[in-house]
């Protein structure tokens, strides 16, 4: 994770990076059919990720002011993809320090995709038309992630994934850090 790919931010994680425009079709029969089988289970899958959100929201709750975390609008009743953070500039650390620190201890992280995908190298040459600066998207490319809610983890795995970031914060705030 040491390179440097056109103006991606140093070390961006290669599982992310486009370097060709196309499509990417998967979808078989055999894939269909299991999704299909699945609808049964949406009203428990639904319910175990918003739980496991939940969970994450309150327990992250005491470090917020480092983070921008996810919020649902009033209206909204989201079955949540994951948890994504946004490390709030100032912060005293950085979101790779984090993501390290997560992924030493066994906890999965994911980059939001491609960021800012006219950054990507794949659209570097490309023809396109870009509206200002794209602030924001360069801010979910340097200091977005994610971690998951998925319905298969449980409240014990949850809580240590917020005692761990909650740790890591601990660690990079306390007068002797």
């Amino acid at each position: 994770f040491g390179h440097q790919l056109g103006e991606l931010p140093c070390g961006y994680d290669h599982k992310y990076t486009y370097t060709h425009i196309g499509y990417n079709l998967k979808a078989t029969e055999m894939l269909a059919a299991i999704g299909a089988s699945q609808l049964k289970k949406l009203d428990g899958f639904i319910a175990a990720r918003r739980a496991n959100h939940a969970l994450l929201t309150e327990r992250l709750a005491p470090v917020d002011h480092w983070f921008d975390l996810p919020r649902a609008e009033s209206w909204a009743e989201p079955s949540w993809f994951g948890f994504p953070l946004i490390v709030r500039e100032g912060a005293p650390f950085t979101r790779d320090a984090l993501i390290r620190y997560l992924e030493d201890r066994r906890i999965g992280t994911r980059l939001v995709f491609g960021g800012n995908l006219v950054r990507q190298p794949a659209y570097l040459e490309a023809p396109k038309r870009v509206y200002g600066t794209l602030a924001n998207s360069d801010v979910v490319m340097h200091r977005a992630f994610w971690v998951g809610v998925y319905p298969g983890l449980t409240a014990e795995m949850q809580s240590y994934v917020a005692a761990t970031i909650r740790a890591f914060c601990d660690e990079r705030t306390s007068p002797t850090s």
